[in-house]
């Protein structure tokens, strides 16, 4: 599993740094954020909303652009060591630059130079990410930031944070104008809120191809139909469900009844040292679980080829790396 070719749409880019990383550039910074991490050095969190306290905490540490294509090497270091060839990371101008799309455009610098210097071994793209729960006119300043550098790189915009802060249609604005400017459209749902969120999302949010997780769409049959008819890709972490207490274990997760009805399904990590797990951990389990073969991981791996953000160009050069 682990040197099998994957690919990886759901991760975050701040939530894959590894304690170890993140108490290194405290330590350099002088900087004492000792409470988030346990006695074994890991994360320490008791539930969703602990979490989010836990990850931006953590952020405390990444504070110049340096730090940023530091983190960037380290994380696709990391995924490439388990078979990523090709990965989207959620990237925050709130956490790069307060918003302000000059500072942003030099923290994405750092991280695109970063990725650059990771090719042929693994491609990164970047989907530009408002935080839910820092409110709807904060989003806006996040969806002006993505569009004003819409290219090669960044190719998405989505919504992440706490899923139970306000309406989708709150955030309408920022998707407008990230669909304005030619980008792919995914979406944090399902999680938490519910079918009931995800089918809000899908109604307020017009042209959102993916969602992220979304499997709570499995209590509604009628919602899982309408995702088949539009099309519509499920980012699906299973691991980080598990771990969060979205499902109580990997034998109860919903992935393989969502697939088998005919959602298009894929996998990621989400935040991966937060939930302990890897892109081989998840396949691993996957196949246990739910006996996934050769076969099923290929027809998971082909949908997310197609529902990445990326140029036609891109999408070639990642399907002959799968085939190898």
């Amino acid at each position: 599993m682990k040197n099998r070719p994957k690919l990886e749409l759901h991760l975050h880019l701040e939530g894959a740094a590894s304690p170890a990383f993140i108490k290194g550039l405290a330590a350099e910074k002088k900087l004492d954020i000792s409470g988030i991490f346990d006695e074994r050095g890991n994360y320490a969190y008791a539930d969703f909303a602990g979490f989010l306290d836990v990850y931006e905490a953590a952020t405390q540490a990444l504070k110049t652009h340096e730090d940023y294509a530091r983190l960037t090497t380290a994380v696709l270091q990391d995924c490439a060591e388990h078979g990523v060839v090709y990965a989207e990371t959620f990237l925050s101008p709130d956490f790069c630059g307060g918003r302000d799309v000059g500072a942003w455009r030099e923290y994405l610098a750092a991280i695109q130079e970063a990725a650059a210097a990771m090719e042929p071994h693994i491609t990164l793209r970047g989907c530009v990410t408002a935080i839910r729960h820092f409110g709807p006119e904060k989003s806006r300043e996040t969806a002006i930031c993505a569009a004003e550098t819409v290219g090669d790189f960044i190719t998405g915009f989505g919504i992440a944070g706490a899923e139970t802060v306000g309406a989708p249609r709150d955030f309408a604005w920022a998707f407008d104008c990230a669909r304005e400017a030619g980008l792919g459209l995914t979406a944090h749902a399902g999680e938490w809120g519910g079918a009931a969120m995800v089918r809000d999302t899908l109604d307020q949010l017009p042209g959102i191809s993916r969602i992220g997780h979304g499997v709570q769409a499995i209590t509604d049959l009628a919602l899982c139909d309408r995702l088949i008819e539009n099309d519509i890709t499920l980012e699906v972490c299973p691991g980080s469900n598990v771990a969060l207490g979205v499902v109580p274990n990997w034998a109860s997760h919903p992935i393989e009844k969502l697939r088998a009805r005919g959602v298009k399904v894929t996998v990621s990590t989400d935040d991966p040292p937060f939930f302990h797990t890897t892109m081989t951990n998840e396949y691993g389990r996957l196949a246990h679980h739910f006996g996934w073969d050769d076969e099923i991981f290929r027809e998971v791996e082909q949908n997310a080829l197609e529902a990445a953000f990326c140029s036609a160009e891109t999408r070639a050069i990642i399907a002959k790396r799968l085939q190898s």
